[in-house]
């Protein structure tokens, strides 16, 4: 019942989807939190995630590790003098885990932004050992982007879901064409299904197929690991 969601870039509406799932599975009756290990700049997002949570988890649970930089953990970290310590992020989830039925981690930009020096968002991720799913921008460039984060996460030997349509801005005229462009081709050539959608303004995600949506993010996670396995080198 865990999911961590990744993004093609920041600002692509992962939060945005994030609430929208946490809502939802709230709505059926399984006790959802959403979490926001790191932040950096406004703490809009993991105050939304709170929100969502209807306040199951203090802020302070939801999002751990906050940096005033606008800028990666790592540069934020530097220019504030302050360490960054993962197993802050990890030891989060866990309690978040095993109190709470069902997770909706959210990371921090995409899947290759530098939390430390030599430690990724892409190292949270497959630590957590959660399945990831890829929140994308449908707009120009999305294709791009979409088959190099699907891939990245494969790489990692992480179990990637699918991907989610999203529309972080109001349309222009055109953005029609170019939406259903990307997503047909997303749909012939992408390795793993499109999950859903949610156009500008929506409050749910549209899931593509019963198969896919609360189906997929429900099917039975393994036991949450325990603080030794997560602070474990891979």
């Amino acid at each position: 019942m865990n999911l961590f969601l990744t993004g093609t870039d920041t600002d692509v509406g992962k939060t945005y989807v994030a609430c929208a799932i946490v809502r939802e599975l709230r709505r059926e009756g399984f006790g959802t939190v959403g979490l926001k290990p790191i932040s950096c700049g406004s703490r809009a997002d993991a105050i939304a995630l709170h929100k969502a949570s209807e306040g199951a988890l203090e802020l302070d649970a939801v999002n751990p590790l906050h940096f005033a930089t606008p800028a990666s953990p790592y540069m934020a970290a530097i220019l504030e003098s302050r360490p960054v310590d993962p197993a802050v992020c990890r030891e989060a989830v866990r309690q978040a885990a095993a109190s709470h039925p069902s997770v909706i981690v959210e990371g921090v930009g995409g899947w290759f932004v530098p939390i430390t020096r030599d430690y990724f968002v892409s190292d949270l991720a497959a630590e957590l050992g959660l399945p990831v799913a890829v929140v994308v921008a449908n707009r120009l460039g999305a294709l791009n982007h979409t088959f190099l984060t699907v891939r990245a996460v494969k790489a990692r030997g992480v179990r990637c879901v699918g991907v989610i349509l999203n529309e972080p801005r109001a349309p222009l005229e055109g953005d029609s064409l170019l939406t259903a462009g990307n997503r047909m081709i997303l749909e012939d050539l992408l390795e793993v299904p499109i999950l859903g959608e949610m156009g500008f303004g929506d409050r749910v995600v549209r899931w593509r197929e019963p198969v896919f949506g609360l189906a997929t993010l429900l099917a039975p996670s393994p036991t949450p690991p325990t603080a030794a396995e997560l602070s474990s080198p891979l």
